[in-house]
């Protein structure tokens, strides 16, 4: 999958807030990110099955976007 929209590193809970970002960001900030962080077996089967979800909706979100769909 491509990303399209890039990571921003912040640096303070204060920074983040005053930022204008567009609502897909949070996808690849964390949503994308939370498997990594998941300790047992069955959480993480979950939380990959999860993601390719999160990952599908954006490839179908793009298509919209692109006006490709």
């Amino acid at each position: 999958m491509t990303q399209r929209f890039g990571i921003i590193e912040i640096s303070s809970e204060e920074e983040y807030r005053k930022m204008k970002r567009h609502a897909v960001n949070h996808f690849y900030e964390k949503l994308l990110k939370i498997k990594d962080t998941i300790n047992t077996n069955e959480a993480k089967n979950i939380a990959i099955e999860r993601t390719k979800y999160m990952e599908e909706f954006l490839e179908e979100f793009y298509k919209e976007w692109d006006g490709k769909k």
